[in-house]
């Protein structure tokens, strides 16, 4: 690991980290250990296939530090029109988001295979969805 040696002067005035850092950046310290997200997809019910559209939705629980990414893919490719991802939430360090994908009746009979892909601390996982579990 490299270290490298910061000299700060004392500072008898307040100083700002909205001038420091400047707008829209974010610093997060992590001290506590990471942990992955418990994830799980719910499927869209027969109610709302019969009429015409077909909404999914992915819940991550319980993971740190924040920063979760996740994205659809659909037979193979991403999606991002139908995405509604919501923000972070935090309770005792630990951290949980949903996303909803929802899709036309076109595009959920173009493939087999739904995916909710999650990226975090630099590290993927998946949960395949495939149609033919809630079609009977």
């Amino acid at each position: 690991m490299l270290y490298q040696e910061v000299f700060v002067q004392p500072v008898k005035q307040v100083v700002s980290l909205w001038y420091t850092f400047g707008g829209g950046t974010k610093l997060t310290v992590n001290s506590g250990s990471t942990v992955k997200p418990s994830m799980s997809v719910l499927p869209p019910s027969s109610l709302q296939l019969s009429g015409g559209s077909a909404s999914l939705l992915c819940l991550l629980s319980g993971y740190s530090p924040q920063g979760a990414q996740v994205s659809w893919t659909v037979g193979g490719s991403e999606v991002k029109e139908g995405v509604l991802t919501s923000g972070e939430e935090e309770k005792n360090g630990r951290y949980s988001r949903s996303s909803t994908l929802t899709l036309s009746k076109a595009r959920w009979d173009q493939g087999e295979e739904v995916v909710c892909k999650v990226s975090h601390n630099n590290q993927d996982q998946q949960i395949p969805f495939l149609k033919s579990q809630c079609e009977g």
